[in-house]
């Protein structure tokens, strides 16, 4: 439920019954999925954090909830790193390629390291002097 649109979202209060029926209710396809492939998934999970569009509003400070750029599917790229108008500013994050969610943000960050030091072998140097 994470990624969907504010609308459906931006009158429920946190933390009501409402909020917490309509949490369970948008997971649901992605137990489903998740159960379809590795069965009894959600019965063994030990965690379970399902995120929303007023999640990420209150502990991102996004927008409406939201992440990543506005990009339309084959219209436009996620930006680089260094595809800043500021020469030696660099980016990186969700809004950068290669986009949203941990491993693609982790990604991004090296991306604009590497711009910084160019290998990684200079980019540990770097940080063992850091």
């Amino acid at each position: 439920p994470a990624t969907e649109g504010w609308e459906r979202w931006s009158s429920v209060k946190r933390n009501s019954d409402e909020y917490k029926k309509l949490k369970e209710e948008r997971s649901r396809y992605l137990w489903e999925v998740a159960e379809s492939i590795i069965p009894g998934i959600e019965s063994r999970a030990e965690v379970i954090r399902v995120g929303t569009p007023l999640t990420h509003k209150r502990f991102l400070r996004r927008h409406e909830g939201s992440y990543g750029p506005a990009i339309r599917a084959g219209k436009a790229m996620f930006p680089l790193a260094n595809d800043t108008p500021l020469e030696g500013l660099l980016v990186c994050g969700d809004s950068c390629f290669p986009g949203i969610g941990v491993p693609a943000v982790a990604g991004s960050g090296m991306l604009a390291a590497h711009c910084v030091e160019g290998s990684l072998e200079g980019q540990l140097e770097l940080l063992k002097r850091l």
